[in-house]
């Protein structure tokens, strides 16, 4: 099966902060169909953190029993070879949050998106929070950081995914208010339907099926979409069953 886990976003343990997806992150490891997975986390997004890198080890592999491994990728030389051998010898992929426009560039400049999609069609679970949740849409809602008026800082924009799902994403849909008015704007510039997710909150895919699962009581997320010039925001139900991902790519009201 190929299967992506997209969680909004959520702490797991950093210093300072409680862990808040832990049973989003219990739903990938069961998906592996192992105890102890091979667990390959790629922290580009955050220009290889060593301490996201760290309490990824602390608390997947500590705490969660995966064999965790790292995958560097910034400032380092690394082979396309090695890069591919760590990947499709995983079981769980875990793309980490941060910059996701400097992340996609990276990936394409070494030919990582490739590799990823093979190891998805292989079987392997592909999963992340915020910039490795938005990357594998088509479109998602970002706040990389961009030059502005001759300066460097944050901005909410549209950009375009890896294409592997059929819709948009936007995450931390509670927790930062420009948000949903940036994605209210997004939508009605592009075709189709967007996933908005919460903090606490994932959508996982299994082929043509979906499923909504949260680790806080309450973490919602919702479909949203423009028809005949009404903006439509539909709440997605958590559910234990699969249902069919074409609910999530129709516009009906």
């Amino acid at each position: 099966m190929k299967t992506i886990v997209a969680i909004g976003g959520g702490e797991i343990g950093r210093p300072g902060y409680k862990i808040e997806t832990e049973k989003i992150d219990r739903e990938i490891i069961k998906y592996s169909g192992k105890k102890h997975p091979k667990f390959l986390f790629i922290p580009t997004a955050s220009s290889d953190s060593a301490l996201y890198a760290k309490t990824v080890n602390d608390y997947f592999g500590k705490k969660l029993g995966c064999k965790v491994d790292v995958l560097n990728l910034v400032g380092v030389k690394v082979s396309k070879k090695e890069i591919e051998n760590k990947i499709l010898a995983t079981d769980i992929v875990y793309v980490g949050g941060g910059n996701t426009m400097k992340m996609l560039d990276i990936w394409k400049q070494k030919g990582v998106e490739k590799i990823l999609k093979k190891a998805w069609n292989k079987g392997i679970i592909i999963s992340g929070l915020s910039a490795g949740a938005v990357c594998w849409f088509k479109n998602f809602s970002s706040d990389s950081k961009k030059f502005v008026e001759g300066k460097e800082k944050y901005e909410l924009i549209r950009l375009e995914g890896l294409g592997w799902l059929p819709m948009s994403y936007c995450p931390h849909f509670d927790t930062e208010e420009k948000r949903k008015p940036h994605l209210k704007k997004m939508m009605k510039e592009i075709d189709g339907t967007a996933v908005a997710v919460e903090n606490c909150c994932a959508l996982i895919i299994r082929d043509d099926e979906y499923r909504i699962v949260n680790s806080k009581k309450g973490a919602q997320a919702f479909k949203t979409f423009w028809h005949k010039g009404r903006y439509n925001i539909q709440k997605i139900k958590t559910s234990k069953k699969f249902k069919p991902v074409n609910d999530l790519i129709s516009q009906s009201e």
